[in-house]
Formats: C-alpha cells, sequence, structure tokens
C-alpha cells in the first residue's frame, strides 16, 4: 500500500467553531494528521494534478470563492476566521453580492466550517492527496492506496461548504477515476457521519455508485440526509444505499451493514472502489456515538478487500487524537 500527504494540508488552521450553541475548539486540527503520520515511515510525494479535476466536480463560481474568501473577509474590516451566519433555505439562485457575509452564507450550510488563512492552500492540495493515490492505482503501482486528506472532503457538495469539508476529495478522485476509465466506480462511506456532500454530487448518476453506512440523520449530523429512502433519482435511481444504524451501534452490529453494503457493490459490477474512512466510528471518539474497537477496523478492512478490486482510502473524520494514528493503522493493516 502506498500513502500520501503533503505538509501544505496542516496550513488550514481555525481557530474555533459554533458547536451546540457555544464557541468551542476547532475539533479538526493538524493535531489529527499529525497522529496519522507518526505511524507510518514511508510517505509518497503527492502530485500537482491542476485545476481540472477540481473543476470537473465543483462549480467554478463556488472554488473562485474558497480561494479569495478569507482575503475578502479581512478587506471588510474583520478579523479572524471567516464564518457565515446567514443561509438561503428557500429558493436558492445564482446572485452576485457585495458582502462576503452574503457569500459565505451562499457556499455553505453550517457555522461549524470557518474558512481561515491556509484553508485553500490546504484544501486544494488535499485533492490532489486522494488524486495522487488514484493515479498510483491507476498506474498499477499498488493494489491499495491510502490518502491522508485533511482537511476532509466528504460533506462538500458541488457548490457548498460544510462538516469541515471545503472539497470532496472522494467525489473528485471518482470523476478521475471514470475519466481514466478505471471501470465502474463505487465509493463506500464508513464515516459516522453521513457522506452527504458526496452523494449530492451522483444522486443523478448512474454511473457510480454510493453506499453509506452512518448514525441515524434522525439523531445526528448531517440530519437533513443520508435516510434510508434516500436511493438516488432520474438515471440515478438505485445508485445510492444508505444504511443508517443507531447510536451505540458496536462491531458486531455494524457488520451486517458492512456486508449488505460491499454485496451491492458487488453485485453493481464495481471495478475500483474509493472508501471514506471516518475513524469517528471509535468508542473513544467525542463526537460521536458509535462503539467500534480497535481490532473492529482491522476486520471491516479485511472484508472490504476481500473484494479484490483496486481500493482507493481517502481519509475523512475522527476526533479522538490520542487514539486516531493507531485505530487508522489498524485500519490500514487489514488490507
Amino acid at each position: 500500500m502506498k500513502l500520501f500527504f503533503d505538509d501544505r494540508q496542516t496550513a488550514h488552521a481555525p481557530l474555533r467553531e459554533l458547536h451546540n450553541g457555544d464557541w468551542v475548539p476547532y475539533a479538526e486540527n493538524i493535531e489529527r494528521p499529525r497522529s496519522i503520520l507518526k505511524q507510518f515511515t514511508d510517505w509518497q510525494h503527492v502530485r500537482d494534478f491542476g485545476m481540472a479535476p477540481l473543476l470537473a466536480v465543483h462549480d467554478p463560481d463556488y472554488l473562485a470563492f474558497l480561494e479569495r474568501a478569507h482575503g475578502a473577509w479581512l478587506a471588510a474590516g474583520r478579523s479572524g476566521d471567516a464564518i457565515g451566519y446567514t443561509f438561503p433555505i428557500r429558493r436558492r439562485r445564482p446572485l452576485a453580492f457585495g458582502r462576503i457575509d452574503a457569500e459565505l452564507g451562499a457556499y455553505s450550510y453550517d457555522s461549524g466550517t470557518p474558512i481561515a488563512a491556509g484553508t485553500w492552500e490546504s484544501a486544494y492540495w488535499s485533492a490532489q492527496c486522494a488524486l495522487s493515490g488514484l493515479d498510483a492505482l491507476a498506474r498499477g503501482d499498488t493494489g491499495h492506496a491510502f490518502a491522508l486528506c485533511r482537511p476532509p472532503g466528504h460533506h462538500a457538495g458541488r457548490d457548498y461548504m460544510g462538516g469541515y469539508c471545503y472539497l470532496n476529495n472522494a467525489a473528485i478522485a471518482a470523476r478521475e477515476a471514470q475519466k481514466r476509465g478505471l471501470g465502474r466506480v463505487a465509493i463506500l462511506d464508513i464515516d459516522y457521519h453521513h457522506g452527504n456532500g458526496t452523494q449530492d454530487i451522483f444522486y443523478e448518476d448512474p454511473g457510480i455508485f454510493f453506499a453509506s453506512i452512518h448514525a441515524d440523520p434522525r439523531t445526528d449530523y448531517p440530519f437533513y440526509w443520508g435516510h434510508a429512502d434516500e436511493r438516488g433519482d432520474g438515471a440515478g435511481e438505485g445508485s445510492t444505499l444508505n444504511l443508517p444504524l443507531p447510536r451505540g451501534t458496536d462491531g458486531q452490529a455494524y457488520a451486517p451493514a458492512l456486508e449488505q453494503a460491499l454485496g451491492a457493490i458487488s453485485d453493481w459490477g464495481a471495478r475500483f472502489l474509493i472508501v471514506s474512512f471516518g475513524a469517528d466510528t471509535h468508542s473513544s471518539d467525542p463526537i460521536s456515538s458509535f462503539a467500534l474497537e480497535r481490532e473492529d477496523y482491522v476486520e471491516l478492512a479485511g472484508r472490504i478487500a476481500a473484494l479484490g478490486i483496486p481500493t482507493l482510502i481517502v481519509m475523512e473524520g475522527g476526533y479522538a487524537v490520542g487514539d486516531l494514528g493507531l485505530n487508522v493503522a489498524a485500519f490500514l493493516s487489514g488490507f
């Protein structure tokens, strides 16, 4: 397995987020990748594949906004991190705005995803990290690759950010895999939270199969997406599979959902797999409520690897920093 990370992914360093009605330290901090990096020694160089793969997934105006947002925030006389506070929930449409405040709301859906001075740089290189892992797989250099993507991506949609996510790394890699003719592409999201951005991007696309195992959105973020009756729309109907599970789910209760997802991916005829992996399913995670243990990750990974197809693992969540590196190492060992 080849491992990918770029130091520029640590430039993103917001100070705080709004969580449960209060300001708290930003949970998706640089200690997360550091805890994973120290578990391994052989990290590969991340190549720059430019903007074209990002534009294949994301709206160009949204990308331009991300690149200039923090500078516009400072130019408006503000300090610190740029955070939206007004969000259009009805008749959302393209408009020209004269204030950064309006743009922040138009391009996001929560107030827990600040834009700091280094956010664009880190998000850009996080996407390139995923693309570098994909490239190694496409060239046949390895059967499995791990992209330590930070910031994560699965909550980011075509033209919005949220849930600590700015660019959808898994979606960008999936589109590039399609472009390179790597066969039918499936995405398996096993983060604690539903990958609403990934689902949204491919909801009407019959060429990408998206399966997600996550906390029941009736009780957990992102609430509005990830319910079991969401199966895709139009030509993409049937290419989305959501398997929500209750709080407290442990490894034994998780396993049948994984088998169902893997069976659906196999039946769909996937020839290339992208795994959005979140270690926030661990029992020690401070913002999640599953009860998987470290040994469960080895077993889960082994079942995924048994599909026998090239697999790109893209890092998503996981916030128990003391356990995170060891949990990721356990998961990767299963491959």
